[in-house]
C-alpha cells in the first residue's frame, strides 16, 4: 500500500510551512504528521546538499507519492527539478505538485509539463546571455573599459616598479599602497613578461 508524503521548505528561520501543509490538507491529500518533511534552507541550495531532504528519501518505497506545494519546493532551478523528479520516478515514486493543479509530475501529463518548463528555462538562459553579450559589445564599441577598475593607476604601478627595483619586499609595497600582495606581484609579473 502506498504511503503519502509532503515536503515543505522555507527559506529563512522567520517564515514557516503551516501555509502550505495546510494548502496540502485542503487538495484533499492525507498525510500523517510523522510523514510531513520541513525544512528550513535557501532555495539557492541544490536539492541534494539539503538534509531533510534527503532523509526523507532514503525514507520512500516504490509506490509512495511525494506531494510539494510548489515546484520551487524540489529544486533551485528548472533543470534541479527534473532531474530530482526523474530520480524519484525513477525509484518507482509519484510526486505531486498543487500549483501545477495537482499533476503527478511523473505521468505522461506530468513529463510533457517539466520538458515545457525546462524549454522556457533553457530560452530564459539564453536570452539573458544574448541581452549580456549585446551589451558587452555596445560597452566596447563606446570605449567603456570592462570589468574592475583597476587597484593601481599607471603613476602609482611606476612607482610600484621602482620600489621593487630598489629592492623593497612585496609585503612593504603592498602595505605603502594599501592593496594586497597578488597585486603588487601582478605588476612585476606584468614587467617581467614584457621583457620575455
Amino acid at each position: 500500500m502506498s504511503r503519502t508524503f509532503a515536503y515543505a521548505r522555507v527559506s529563512t528561520t522567520g517564515q514557516t510551512t503551516k501555509n502550505q501543509i495546510e494548502e496540502i490538507r485542503t487538495a484533499g491529500f492525507h498525510v500523517e504528521d510523522h510523514r510531513i518533511v520541513t525544512e528550513t534552507i535557501s532555495g539557492s541550495v541544490p536539492i541534494v546538499q539539503r538534509p531533510e531532504f534527503s532523509r526523507l528519501v532514503n525514507r520512500l518505497e516504490p509506490g509512495d507519492i511525494l506531494i510539494v506545494t510548489k515546484l520551487d519546493r524540489l529544486g533551485r532551478d528548472a533543470i534541479d527539478v527534473s532531474s530530482t523528479v526523474k530520480a524519484l520516478a525513477d525509484e518507482g515514486l509519484r510526486v505531486y505538485c498543487l500549483a501545477l493543479g495537482g499533476v503527478d509530475l511523473t505521468s505522461s501529463a506530468g513529463t510533457m509539463t517539466m520538458n515545457v518548463l525546462n524549454a522556457v528555462a533553457q530560452f530564459e538562459r539564453d536570452l539573458l546571455v544574448e541581452r549580456t553579450q549585446s551589451g558587452l559589445k555596445r560597452a566596447m564599441s563606446e570605449g567603456r573599459t570592462l570589468g574592475r577598475p583597476a587597484a593601481l593607476s599607471e603613476p602609482k604601478k611606476q612607482e610600484v616598479r621602482d620600489d621593487l627595483a630598489q629592492g623593497i619586499s612585496v609585503s612593504a609595497i603592498a602595505r605603502k599602497f594599501g592593496t594586497s600582495r597578488q597585486t603588487i606581484m601582478r605588476v612585476r609579473d606584468e614587467d617581467s613578461s614584457k621583457r620575455n
